[in-house]
């Protein structure tokens, strides 16, 4: 298998350094790290969505909300009709048809936004992820992360629950539906209750999208935790529980000491891991 890495959605949150940890400016800058999988009898699988060709074009179309004012002014999201996940597929010469496959770690609507792009594609989440995104959104941060007409009218949806085997001391989801065994769902709730990773085995060993389980790189590989405070701020908005976060976020800290050589582990919205993933360096 091939995998590249896409970013698709930019954000410049006020605040600079305050953000990302190294920003000189007032400006800081986040991404939405995505992955797109070549493989031999699977078509390709891309792991989250990132923004999409109708959040470009209508992104607060009163008739069809795709995104929250608000969340997009406190973000300063940038909105690039060529960050998208359709366009980058295509820039890489390959057919958006040939994409079979969607595994999401969560419906949030940087993650999920590519969907409708990619209409014949099957979609693999969790299933009570599936039901917080499409049911009651109850509270400010529930109506601003969930929107509906990023997945509207899609039918071919695959709802997983977690089976208790075991991934270095994780539950798994293993033998999604038509996907090969070398791609599986690592259940971590905590963000919201039906987030997960993806994680993909390669001949390299095993890498990790955690999707927003951490945010920012200092919050692995190290057993000192460091984040900034934008982005310890915005963990806490956005989770739905506080002790489930953190006890996931520690255990995927020390799976990425213990197991260094075997894992990689990488998040969605960190700038360097996205930038040192993509130029196949270590992180």
């Amino acid at each position: 298998m091939r995998i590249h890495h896409l970013n698709c959605g930019t954000d410049c949150p006020v605040g600079g350094a305050l953000f990302d940890g190294r920003s000189l400016g007032p400006f800081g800058q986040l991404v939405c790290h995505c992955l797109l999988i070549e493989t031999d009898a699977h078509g390709l699988v891309l792991i989250d969505t990132g923004f999409g060709l109708h959040d470009v074009a209508h992104p607060h179309d009163p008739a069809e909300p795709r995104i929250s004012p608000a969340w997009r002014a406190m973000l300063n999201i940038q909105l690039r009709e060529a960050e998208t996940a359709r366009r980058q597929v295509e820039a890489l010469g390959l057919d958006p048809a040939d994409v079979r496959h969607i595994v999401l770690t969560h419906l949030d609507f940087d993650h999920a936004g590519g969907l409708q792009d990619f209409p014949n594609a099957t979609i693999h989440v969790m299933a009570r992820e599936y039901a917080d995104a499409t049911g009651p959104r109850d509270g400010i941060v529930a109506d601003a992360r969930w929107r509906p007409p990023q997945f509207a009218n899609l039918t071919q949806w695959r709802r997983y629950s977690a089976r208790g085997e075991d991934w270095f001391g994780f539950e798994a989801v293993r033998d999604l539906d038509g996907l090969p065994p070398e791609i599986l769902m690592v259940p971590l709730p905590g963000h919201t209750w039906g987030h997960a990773g993806v994680a993909i085995r390669g001949e390299a060993g095993w890498l990790l999208h955690a999707g927003d389980a951490y945010f920012y790189r200092g919050e692995m590989r190290s057993a000192r935790r460091r984040c900034t405070p934008g982005l310890r701020g915005y963990q806490r908005l956005m989770q739905v529980d506080a002790d489930a976060r953190m006890a996931n976020q520690a255990r995927l800290r020390d799976l990425s000491i213990a197991r260094a050589g075997e894992v990689t582990i990488t998040c969605a919205h960190d700038p360097v891991e996205y930038e040192r993933c993509r130029a196949g360096h270590p992180l």
